[in-house]
């Protein structure tokens, strides 16, 4: 049951623990606290990059499907909001910075600001078409525009960004390898019709066994959980704001 639920270790079912008291507001025994401190102080000691709440962190990477007669070659952009687990994917014949930010700029900014929920910080791996000099790299430049920090998994460890790799495997057995038995498709906007509809079954019916989930579809989960992005960025803006005016106040004296 613990592993069904990626809750196989006593470190993860801590993370959920922490999850829950944030969702529902639960008061904690000491011993409860003390072990969630812990586990907090071996994560920054290890550099371990962790979720908060939705728009904490979106994970994306690129994923080939295949080579399709009278198409070509076609790839997929799939971000992932690694709290709630909701899951976007955009098909392309190439896979550019152009494609890379235009996943974000069709799908995932548009949903984030319907939400009025920010996008703080998106885990890429180390490909060309997310990374490259930021004066003249596409995906670089929007990243910027948009105010979005970028975080890189580290050199040949493709594992740290697994919630993609995993979140392919599930598409790959459940969508295409079913699409593709039933029909031919002759056009890249066919293919993403049915890609679209496999997405919304898994965002707003598919209940997720993921940690912060706990059973929920990833829609509920995203708007079960705002609430918690809205607290840390008032909370955030707070102390920005203390900050100012205790340096206009040093400024003064």
């Amino acid at each position: 049951v613990w592993l069904r639920n990626d809750l196989e270790t006593f470190k993860k079912r801590l993370r959920a623990l922490e999850a829950k008291v944030m969702q529902d507001g639960i008061i904690l025994t000491e011993e409860q606290l003390a072990a969630l401190e812990k586990v907090k102080e071996q994560r920054e000691a290890h550099g371990e990059i962790e979720t908060e709440h939705p728009g904490y962190l979106g994970s994306q990477d690129t994923y080939y499907v295949g080579n399709i007669k009278g198409i070509g070659r076609i790839y997929q952009q799939t971000f992932i909001d690694t709290y709630s687990r909701v899951a976007f994917a955009k098909l392309y014949t190439d896979k550019t910075a152009i494609t890379a930010a235009d996943l974000l700029n069709d799908r995932v900014i548009p949903f984030f600001d319907v939400q009025s929920v920010p996008l703080l910080r998106i885990l890429t791996d180390r490909g060309t078409e997310y990374c490259g000099k930021p004066e003249n790299h596409a995906y670089q430049l929007y990243l910027g525009i948009e105010n979005i920090d970028h975080s890189r998994t580290k050199a040949n460890s493709p594992q740290t960004n697994g919630i993609c790799e995993r979140f392919h495997k599930t598409m790959q057995d459940e969508c295409y390898n079913i699409i593709f038995r039933k029909k031919i498709y002759n056009s890249l906007e066919d293919l993403q019709i049915d890609v679209d509809h496999w997405l919304r079954s898994y965002n707003e019916t598919r209940p997720h066994s993921g940690k912060y989930c706990y059973g929920k579809t990833p829609t509920q989960t995203f708007l079960n959980s705002k609430h918690i992005a809205f607290q840390k960025n008032i909370s955030s803006m707070k102390q920005e704001t203390d900050i100012s005016f205790n340096y206009l106040n040093s400024s003064v004296s």
